[in-house]
């Protein structure tokens, strides 16, 4: 019964100190603590829930038993880590979207290969993970290197799509105003299309964070060294370790949450200048 009045309580809580938060005035301490009171409460509620229903532990770890498995597991989430995120996920991420932005260039300069790769990739980015997963492991081991190999193809079309149209994006009134200056095509590219095309290409390349991430950890599922955070989750799973599941589910969603970030902050490091970064 305490731990059911903790949880209403803490819940409470958190519902005054947003309350109070939204009634401030704009500012960048505002917006990162909203996010964090509401985490915070949603830890505190999960773990009075789960004591005080006394809910089994196989089925919902609380978030203290979750915390000592992150301390006591370092070492094993840290050799996940780098299999999955650095070697898997990262490496295929960035040959996937710099693959996909290449070709995205040659398309825009030869228009005839838009109306032949286009509708392959669409078709191609259509199909489930868990259907090429298996064949990409047969194809290239059960190492890393397949996991890389599903990224590369989970990334590819959407940095391409959006990439392409990015490209499109200038008006007839600016191409024609580098025409006047007598611009080459590479010139009228450097110089105007890819910087107006620099919100699509972000735009692609943060879809392909949290896929990159996804798609190495499912592909983990159909074969595998004894490593990786797809590996442990399914062979923890077998063993009814749920507070080692949750931990690497943890570790994950930190890694992919600042990938994305790291990849929000570059943009607006790079499109300052587009209405969408304005304050």
């Amino acid at each position: 019964m305490i731990w059911l009045v903790f949880a209403a309580v803490a819940w409470a809580f958190g519902m005054w100190v947003n309350i109070r938060l939204a009634r401030l005035r704009p500012a960048r301490w505002v917006s990162l603590a909203a996010p964090l009171v509401f985490g915070a409460t949603l830890i505190a509620v999960w773990e009075g829930i789960v004591r005080g229903l006394e809910i089994s532990q196989v089925l919902l770890p609380a978030p203290s038993l979750i915390a000592l498995r992150l301390v006591s597991s370092v070492d094993i989430l840290w050799v996940d880590f780098v299999q999955t995120v650095l070697k898997g996920a990262l490496s295929g991420y960035v040959l996937g979207c710099g693959a996909a932005f290449l070709i995205a260039i040659a398309i825009d300069r030869f228009p005839f290969l838009q109306r032949g790769l286009l509708p392959v990739g669409n078709f191609v980015a259509a199909l489930p993970v868990i259907g090429m997963a298996p064949i990409l492991v047969m194809w290239f081991g059960f190492d890393w290197q397949s996991k890389a190999a599903v990224v590369v193809v989970m990334v590819f079309f959407p940095m391409l799509v959006n990439t392409v149209q990015g490209l499109q994006a200038t008006d007839t009134m600016q191409r024609d105003l580098m025409r006047t200056y007598a611009a080459s095509y590479w010139a009228t590219l450097f110089k105007l299309r890819l910087p107006a095309a620099m919100p699509f290409v972000f735009n692609g390349l943060k879809i392909g964070t949290t896929l990159a991430l996804i798609g190495a950890i499912v592909a983990e599922f159909f074969g595998s060294p004894v490593r990786g955070m797809g590996f442990r989750i399914s062979t923890s799973v077998g063993q009814l370790a749920l507070d080692l599941v949750w931990a690497e589910i943890v570790v994950a969603a930190i890694a992919g949450s600042a990938f994305y970030g790291a990849m929000s902050l570059f943009e607006r490091r790079v499109t300052f200048w587009h209405p969408s970064q304005r304050n």
